[in-house]
């Protein structure tokens, strides 16, 4: 801590570090930097000061926060950035910088639901079948790639940044489109094309459960990739925990219910 003012780096690229951003912008006890992995061209605005890009690994971002001088490091990324938070609590140690994650509840399948629970994209792609199949596959851009083995099936792929070339399969309808989604909405795309399975990550949250809800209203299967093993940390479900733990006052709180 610095002149009173304690410096928090929190590794964003989620609504929850948003959120906690967000709660934290113009206060004058703490400095935030919201670091985000540069994998989105065009990330929504912060209101709070933003870097983007990698550290070079747990030994890279240890520098930086010894470098930077900051006093609390959060691990605010997606669920299925396993590597970034590996990095996280192995920089946290060799820089001796108390570290949080916020990680987010996953989902539970609900009576009427009908998952096959995966452990990985590949296996995603293998549970599909043999025979073809119209898919609303939803499981991020950089893993689209990995269902071009099975290019008998017809495919709707969402993501947020174009798909180009990612997949190269004879039946492609790509969808440019970032949440939240709505259920209603998700269910009206998936009977306009026939959607027959849905390939999604179990990412939790209710920005993207939509297709979820959707999916057992029509009674359409879901393939459902779980998630990767993350470090055992001290960790909370979401920002209100992080405020607590930052010890931040009420007033924090409030601002972060009121958004």
């Amino acid at each position: 801590m610095t002149d009173g003012v304690t410096r928090i780096l929190i590794l964003g690229g989620t609504g929850e570090a948003s959120a906690l951003g967000r709660a934290l912008a113009g206060r004058d006890d703490v400095s935030v930097m919201l670091s985000l992995a540069g994998r989105t061209a065009a990330p929504k605005p912060e209101p709070v000061p933003t870097r983007s890009g990698g550290f070079g690994g747990a030994e890279g971002l240890a520098q930086y926060l010894r470098t930077e001088r900051f006093d609390r490091l959060i691990d605010a990324t997606h669920p299925f950035a396993a590597r970034i938070s590996d990095n996280a609590a192995r920089a946290a140690v060799l820089a001796g910088v108390p570290l949080l994650a916020i990680r987010r509840p996953g989902w539970s399948p609900m009576p009427g639901d009908d998952w096959t629970e995966v452990e990985s994209i590949p296996a995603a792609a293998a549970a599909l079948g043999p025979e073809p199949r119209r898919v609303f596959l939803t499981v991020g851009r950089q893993e689209a790639g990995a269902f071009a083995v099975a290019p008998q099936h017809a495919y709707w792929a969402r993501t947020v940044e174009p798909l180009g070339d990612l997949l190269p399969v004879p039946h492609l309808t790509a969808i440019e489109a970032r949440g939240p989604f709505d259920a209603d909405a998700e269910a009206t795309l998936m009977r306009q094309a026939g959607i027959q399975i849905v390939v999604t990550k179990n990412s939790g949250g209710a920005a993207t459960y939509g297709k979820i809800a959707a999916a057992r209203a029509l009674a359409i299967p879901v393939v459902m990739v779980r998630r990767p093993v993350k470090p055992d940390v001290p960790s909370v479900p979401d920002a209100s925990g992080a405020l607590r733990w930052l010890g931040a006052d009420a007033h924090a709180a409030s601002t972060l219910r009121a958004v």
